[in-house]
């Protein structure tokens, strides 16, 4: 059934919890299209950056759905600083989903019915109790399936900010069609730098262009723990950032006018009739000193342009949702890049884009 205007909703969510800092999508040398990079080097990597969590999602179709006895059984996965999700790349005809989980799941079954009906697929990701997340759909090896089998997408995928550009245009798609989709980033990183001159392979020039973390995905989860981290993005209360040195974009809504921001990104609200107030805020990392271009977009059009201040890094703008009419609103963030020295090549690969927000939803009805 097409979604109508809810009558109702439930009230907003406490906003309580913390940012985490990671990446959705890694191969190790588990995917046999992968070079110097076993699972040590990706999670020392990692551990040595602070990131909060990872999900490496090797293929399944190079071990034939077995990730279990390979990337999970290896001894060098583990960490004791890093949230490490269960996951693979479901590599299909259809294209590439990653299947994301807090504990081990049978991912047998999940690559053995790869290209079944989607509606067996829905039934088989509930039996699981498994996020499904829609891959690059865009690229060659777009995501085919349903994106009603989605709980969250990847607008954001490596290091080159223009091969995305359609993808997010196919996430505005969504969410104009009145679907709640979460998005996220992922590296997608396959290779990494050689320990020896005789590892170096012809793809050893993308191991410092695009490794962990380019982009990053920021989430704000209620707590620091693999089942909240899911929550949150599966809600979409998470932003993108080219690289872990550049600013987290955050956006907010005063919903009743009183001076205080009642909506952060994911929420979603009845509108008043009454004009709402929105603010961008960039938090950490950065440029110091520097202006960040904002571009506000509405219901897949472009809504306004604006520009930080310099000082407070943040931007308000104002608008009135339709009372009739779903609505939302996102942002994207253009500027100078932070400098990534561990991945130094990164950063003239994002050119301007520096990150993008999830959206604040008028009017939509959380049960389609």
């Amino acid at each position: 059934m097409i979604p109508g205007i809810p009558a109702a909703l439930p009230p907003l969510a406490a906003r309580e919890g913390v940012w985490l800092k990671g990446d959705w999508h890694l191969h190790s040398r588990h995917s046999t299209d992968s070079s110097n990079n076993p699972l040590s080097k990706i999670i020392g990597f990692a551990e040595r950056m602070d990131f909060d969590y990872l999900a490496i999602t090797d293929h399944d179709v190079h071990v034939m759905g077995a990730v279990a006895q390979h990337t999970w059984a290896d001894p060098e996965f583990r960490s004791d600083n890093i949230l490490l999700f269960y996951g693979a790349e479901l590599t299909a005809p259809r294209g590439h989903i990653n299947i994301l989980s807090s504990e081990p799941y049978d991912h047998q079954r999940v690559f053995d019915a790869r290209d079944d009906r989607d509606w067996n697929l829905l039934r088989l990701k509930q039996d699981l109790a498994v996020h499904f997340s829609a891959n690059h759909p865009s690229t060659k090896n777009h995501y085919g399936y349903s994106f009603d089998l989605a709980d969250s997408v990847e607008i954001w995928n490596g290091c080159v900010w223009p091969k995305n550009v359609p993808g997010v245009r196919i996430w505005d798609d969504m969410l104009l069609s009145g679907r709640m989709l979460g998005a996220r980033g992922g590296s997608d990183a396959h290779h990494g730098v050689p320990d020896r001159p005789d590892q170096i392979v012809p793809q050893t020039v993308e191991a410092t262009a695009n490794y962990v973390g380019t982009p990053t995905t920021w989430i704000f989860a209620r707590e620091r723990s693999k089942p909240a981290i899911l929550e949150a993005l599966e809600q979409g209360r998470a932003s993108v950032s080219s690289n872990p040195y550049n600013p987290r974009v955050e956006l907010y809504a005063d919903l009743d006018g009183d001076g205080l921001m009642d909506m952060m990104m994911g929420d979603n609200a009845l509108p008043t009739g009454r004009p709402v107030t929105f603010e961008v805020r960039l938090v950490g990392g950065g440029i110091p000193g520097a202006n960040y271009a904002v571009r506000v977009i509405k219901n897949r059009g472009e809504f306004g342009s604006f520009i930080t201040d310099a000082g407070t890094r943040s931007v308000q703008f104002t608008d009135t949702p339709g009372l009739g009419e779903r609505s939302y609103y996102r942002v994207e963030i253009e500027g100078p890049q932070a400098p990534y020295p561990e991945v130094p090549n990164s950063m003239a690969q994002s050119q301007n884009m520096i990150a993008l927000s999830n959206p604040l939803y008028f009017n939509y009805d959380p049960a389609f």
